[in-house]
Order: C-alpha cells, then structure tokens, then sequence
C-alpha cells in the first residue's frame, strides 16, 4: 500500500502540511487533501489512512481554538451527525466509497448554490434558515454520513456554519470541536471495517511533524485574512473539491 515513488512521497508530504493548515485556518480545504487521498490510495483504504492525520490537526486546532467554539450549534447537531455516521457505517459496507464520491460532490455544490443564492429567496426564508431545526437535522445527517464514508464533511460543515453566520475565529474554533469529536468516534468504526492497520498507523506516524508545521501556517494566515475573503476562500474550496468528487 506505501510503496510510493519519490514524487508521490512528495505530494503526501504536500497533503499533510495542507491538512494542517485547513485545520487551523479554511477548513473546506480539506476536501483537497481527501482527492489527493484518493488518487494516490485505493478510495476505500485511504479514508483509513487519512482519519488519524485528520486527528492530529484537529488536535492542534483545538488546543489553539479551545475558547472560540460556538456550542449552541455543536450539541444541537451531533445527535444527528450520529444518524448520519451510523447510515454511512452500513453504506460502507455494501457500497464502495468510489461509488459514493458523486454523491457527496453533488451534495456540497447543492449546498454551497443554496448559500449564494438565499439572499434572493427572500428576507423571511433567510432569518429563518440559520435557526430552522429541519436544516440542522439535514446538515447533521449530511455531515455524519460525508465524513463516515470519505472523511468529506468539510464542505458540509463549512456551508453549515457560514449560515449560521460566524465570525473567523468562531468558524474555525466550533469546526475544529466538531471535527475532534466527530474523527473519534468514527475510530472503532474504521477498525471494525479494517481499514485502519498497523501498518497505517505507523506510515501516519511520519507526517505528525509536517501536520503541525501546516497548522502553525494556518494559525498565521487566519489571523490577518480579511473576514469577505476568507469567506470566499471556503466557497471556492469547497466547491473545486466537490466537481473533483463528482467527476473523478
């Protein structure tokens, strides 16, 4: 599975620093590193492989975001993040991640279409959306079942928490609990399906110094990023890993 050539060592390096640097700084980003992922791996064993680099950044990201979280929206939504890992556990049984990769492209660009276009949907549809309980069953299920069968909830949860309005800290610091917690309890169920190994351990274990350097970048950039472009920056990401997903 590692027996890469010295170009493809390459990228992987150039992943992990990404991963870092989306964890802590535009987290759609992330979906990027899942397509270099996947074309570098088999579909199925690089969502093994790419989980506890994941974790690691997320690690990092909360230690530096621990105070910047907005929980109000993190409790309300995991219960039915939940649903959705547990739906996406049993998808990967029968179904390949290959297979579900234009579904999961398709539900981000119908995200982010809503996103740009709620503006002209009217004044009332747009104060009640951030608040309405049916979009945070929706996204909730959607996240769960996008992160459970490809690690690509990022786009999800991005478009999820630019309605909901959060400033840059706020957006990254409730992310990056989510992420945490939402990575953990996906764990048990990556080894019960036996594509987290040992051996993918210990290849994970080499990139823990790249990951960090990435973050620390992210930290940096967050910080000085005006709040419209960091916000147009999570759209565009979002949306060049979802067409890569529907039509890789």
């Amino acid at each position: 599975m590692f027996d890469l050539s010295v170009l493809e060592w390459v990228i992987v390096i150039f992943a992990a620093v990404l991963i870092g640097f989306s964890k802590a700084g535009v987290s759609s980003m992330g979906i990027l590193v899942v397509t270099i992922f996947m074309l570098l791996f088999p579909a199925r064993e690089s969502v093994g492989i790419l989980l506890p680099l994941l974790i690691v950044g997320d690690l990092f990201a909360v230690i530096f975001y621990r105070r910047s979280a907005v929980w109000r929206y993190l409790l309300t939504l995991i219960p039915w993040v939940l649903i959705g890992i547990i739906i996406g556990y049993f998808m990967l049984h029968v179904v390949s991640s290959e297979q579900l990769k234009p579904i999961i492209g398709v539900l981000v660009l119908t995200l982010i279409i809503l996103h740009l276009g709620r503006e002209k949907l009217g004044e009332r549809f747009v104060e009640m959306l951030p608040e309405s309980k049916a979009f945070t069953y929706i996204m909730g299920i959607l996240a769960g079942f996008a992160t459970m069968i490809g690690n690509a909830a990022g786009g999800v949860m991005s478009i999820y928490l630019l309605v909901k309005g959060l400033p840059k800290k706020e957006f990254v610091g409730t992310g990056a609990w989510f992420f945490l917690s939402v990575n953990l309890i996906k764990l048990p169920f990556y080894f019960s399906l036996g594509i987290i190994t040992t051996e993918s351990l210990r290849f994970n274990a080499l990139f823990i110094p790249v990951i960090i350097i990435g973050a620390c970048i992210g930290v940096k950039i967050v910080q000085i990023i005006p709040q419209k472009v960091f916000q147009t920056l999570v759209l565009l990401f979002a949306a060049i890993g979802a067409i890569r997903l529907l039509f890789g």
